[in-house]
C-alpha cells in the first residue's frame, strides 16, 4: 500500500479522529481540573552525623567513620517508616488527625547514594499539614532514634515552612491533555485502518479490477446538489426542444 493509499484512508475518517481527541481531551481536562484533589508536597532534611571519639573531636573525622555514618542511613530508612516511630508522632500531635498507618503511607524516605543527608517528604492536600507531617517526623526521630541505638548523631538540616506558598505537585492537567491527546490521535488513526480493513464494498476502479479481474471502461460522476437545483434543471429543459415539436400539415 502506497503512501497516498494510506493517507486517503486517514482523510476518509479525519472526521472520526477528530471527535475522538475533541471527546478525550474534554474528558481529561474535566477531570483532571474539576474532580481531582491537587496534592501538595512539602519536605525536610536529615544528616547523620559521623560518630566522633574524643581524640578526633578537635581533630579531622576519620573516614571510616563517616563510611559508618553512610551505612547508618540505610538503616534509619527503615526506621521512620515503622509504627514505633510514626506512633509517636501520632499520639504526640493530635493536630494532624491521623494515625500511624497513614503517616506510613505518606511519609516518603529517600537519600542520595553515599552521602548522610536523608530526605522526608509527604504529599497531602493541604501544603500546611504535609509540612507539619514532615516536620513532626523528623523532631520525633531524632528524640527517639538514641533510645533505639543509644547513638545520638541525626541532626536536622533544614524544616518544612507550612506557612510558605506552594504549588501542587500533581494533578498536572497539561501533561494529562497532552497524552490524551496523542492517545486520540493513534486510537483513532487505528480505527480508521480497522474500519477500512472491514469494510468491503467497492468504491474506485480499482476496488472492480481486484474484485472482478475486469478493466473499468467508464464511469458515472457523482451529482452535485448544486446540479439537482431547480433553476438548473428548468435552464437545461429549455435548452433543449421536445421531440416531435413542430408545424404539421393536414391535406385535404
Amino acid at each position: 500500500m502506497e503512501l497516498k493509499q494510506y493517507w486517503a484512508i486517514v482523510r476518509r475518517r479525519l472526521w472520526l479522529i477528530g471527535l475522538l481527541v475533541i471527546v478525550l481531551g474534554a474528558v481529561t481536562g474535566f477531570y483532571s481540573y474539576k474532580l481531582v484533589v491537587p496534592q501538595y508536597q512539602a519536605s525536610t532534611k536529615l544528616i547523620v552525623n559521623p560518630s566522633q571519639k574524643p581524640a578526633e573531636a578537635a581533630g579531622n573525622v576519620e573516614l571510616g567513620s563517616i563510611n559508618t555514618s553512610i551505612q547508618l542511613v540505610k538503616t534509619y530508612k527503615e526506621i521512620i517508616r515503622t509504627s514505633r516511630i510514626m506512633g509517636v508522632v501520632a499520639s504526640e500531635y493530635p493536630d494532624l488527625k491521623t494515625n500511624a498507618n497513614e503517616l506510613i503511607s505518606k511519609i516518603n524516605v529517600a537519600s542520595v547514594s553515599d552521602t548522610m543527608i536523608i530526605t522526608l517528604a509527604a504529599a497531602d492536600a493541604s501544603y500546611a499539614r504535609a509540612a507539619n507531617m514532615v516536620n513532626a517526623v523528623a523532631e520525633v526521630f531524632q528524640r527517639e532514634i538514641p533510645k533505639l541505638m543509644n547513638v545520638d548523631n541525626v541532626s536536622i538540616l533544614n524544616e518544612a515552612d507550612p506557612s510558605a506558598a506552594a504549588r501542587p505537585v500533581s494533578p498536572n492537567p497539561t501533561m494529562n491533555m497532552a497524552v490524551s491527546i496523542m492517545l486520540a490521535l493513534m486510537l483513532g488513526v487505528a480505527l480508521a485502518f480497522l474500519l477500512d480493513y472491514l469494510d468491503d464494498t467497492i468504491k474506485t476502479s480499482t476496488d472492480v479490477e481486484q474484485a472482478l479481474g475486469l478493466s473499468t471502461l467508464t464511469s458515472i460522476p457523482r451529482v452535485k446538489n448544486s446540479d439537482r437545483s431547480p433553476s438548473r434543471t428548468k435552464h437545461t429543459a429549455a435548452a433543449q426542444p421536445l421531440r416531435g415539436e413542430g408545424n404539421v400539415s393536414v391535406d385535404t
